[in-house]
């Protein structure tokens, strides 16, 4: 499928960009990125994180065979009568990865373990502890103790022998990685991994090592950035600080493009007198809009580098030789990698990047999973919002002595306060035409874990 070109993008805006809310961008984002189709086969260790490219379908019943749930004794659940004991003489005994060949008659039993095959015609297991033993080679079950099946774990109840065991676009946990291993794969395909380069911008950035200076800050949103990015499970290319020089930010963009499926840049895309990306962007590509109605990250590029006019400076050989690399590599994103402006504040380029650019780096690594639903929880101070715009302030969830889920902000909320972040377990998310809160009432949140 062809996505829609940015001019096509832009076209469908339900409204003025500057107006657009955070639901409205979601929404475009999910048209107009596309999974990436290359695949790889990796063996189990590898493959945790990573996003299924095809169906997995059980080569076997799991499990293989009927077994038992518990150590205890198997018989034929038939002889329960109601109201009355029923005594079983022990005949044999299986442990698991054995199994039992010899008869079992009516009136007959044998102890197994947990695991354990159950034999032909045996499809109930009592427990050991429930059992009284008569002598060294008869039990007695007390009346109305079981019924008939109980303690058994059915042939293929887990997974069905020519079934799908995972489908394509899963995001592979560690139970999923179980799951696959428990079917005898040793290797699974799944979607390449998403290449993803970065970059910070601004002449006020230092790098870390090099001496503070007036005027200057350290760069943290190459640190975040690489730490959301790394717990995403991309390969991160990190492309260092760009200062505000038009013909430098155009060569980091070039040198992205022909390394990588996504850049985001942090900085850079307001319209401040030293803010480039906007005028620089055009010869190599386009953005389907700069600003959106949110707080904090109000500042946000979404575009792509077009691959086709990357070639656009004939003289230039760093040009010419990104347009070959990017065409001789069929597994690339279509029409060219996808571009990211992300504010320079850092709290609003680490939200932005939560509520926007993860889910949709996350569609182009061809997960389908739906993202975890938000939470409600009781505010336990009053918050001040206008309605119009869709608000994102640094919380802590914890849980209230009635069990109830509470959030409260971490402090100011200024979208330069990283520490605000720091001491936050969750975002709380005041919607676009929600007001101001009040104490006690409901609001909605989303949780870091997992995520961070």
């Amino acid at each position: 499928m062809t996505p829609p070109s940015l001019a096509d993008l832009a076209a469908a805006l339900p409204c003025d960009p500057l107006h657009l809310r955070a639901d409205q961008v979601t929404a475009l984002l999910a048209q107009f990125v596309q999974p990436l189709t290359a695949s790889e086969d990796v063996g189990m260790f590898e493959a945790l994180g990573r996003v299924l490219a095809c169906d997995v379908v059980s080569p076997l019943n799991v499990p293989p065979h009927d077994n038992s749930a518990m150590d205890g004794y198997a018989f034929a659940g038939n002889q329960l009568v109601a109201s009355a004991p029923l005594t079983l003489r022990v005949v044999g005994k299986v442990l698991a990865g054995a199994t039992w060949t010899g008869p079992v008659a009516t009136g007959e039993c044998i102890k197994i373990m947990t695991g354990a095959a159950l034999p032909a015609g045996l499809d109930t297991v009592v427990p050991q502890e429930l059992t009284r033993s008569d002598t060294k080679d008869h039990i007695t079950l007390a009346a109305n103790l079981l019924r008939c099946g109980d303690n058994r774990r059915r042939q293929g109840e887990d997974l069905v022998q020519g079934g799908v065991a995972l489908q394509q676009g899963a995001l592979l946990t560690p139970a999923a990685l179980g799951l696959i291993a428990s079917l005898g794969l040793p290797t699974v395909a799944v979607v390449r991994r998403l290449r993803v380069a970065y970059f910070s911008t601004g002449n006020e950035i230092l790098s870390l090592g090099e001496p503070p200076r007036a005027g200057a800050v350290y760069d943290s949103n190459r640190y975040t950035l690489f730490g959301l990015l790394t717990r995403l499970g991309v390969q991160v290319i990190d492309l260092g600080v760009v200062p505000d020089a038009p013909a430098q930010l155009e060569a980091a963009l070039v040198q992205a493009a022909n390394q990588a499926d996504a850049i985001i840049t942090s900085g850079g895309a307001s319209a401040g007198e030293a803010d480039h990306l906007r005028s620089t962007l055009p010869p190599l590509g386009d953005a389907a809009f700069w600003r959106i109605n949110i707080r904090p990250g109000r500042p946000l590029a979404v575009g792509r580098i077009d691959a086709s006019k990357i070639t656009v400076k004939s003289g230039s050989s760093a040009y010419a030789s990104s347009a070959n690399s990017y065409k001789n590599n069929s597994s690339t994103p279509p029409n060219g990698p996808l571009l990211f402006g992300l504010p320079g504040n850092p709290v609003a380029a680490m939200v932005s990047f939560l509520v926007f650019v993860r889910p949709a780096l996350l569609r182009l690594m061809g997960c389908t999973q739906a993202p975890p639903p938000l939470l409600r929880a009781v505010c336990t101070e009053a918050l001040r919002k206008n309605p119009g715009r869709t608000e994102y302030q640094r919380g802590w969830v914890s849980t209230a002595s009635d069990g109830t889920l509470q959030v409260r902000t971490t402090g100011p909320q200024g979208s330069g306060v990283l520490s605000s972040m720091v001491q936050a377990n969750g975002l709380i998310v005041l919607a676009h035409e929600q007001g101001a809160v009040a104490v006690g009432e409901m609001v909605s949140v989303m949780l870091f874990d997992g995520v961070i």
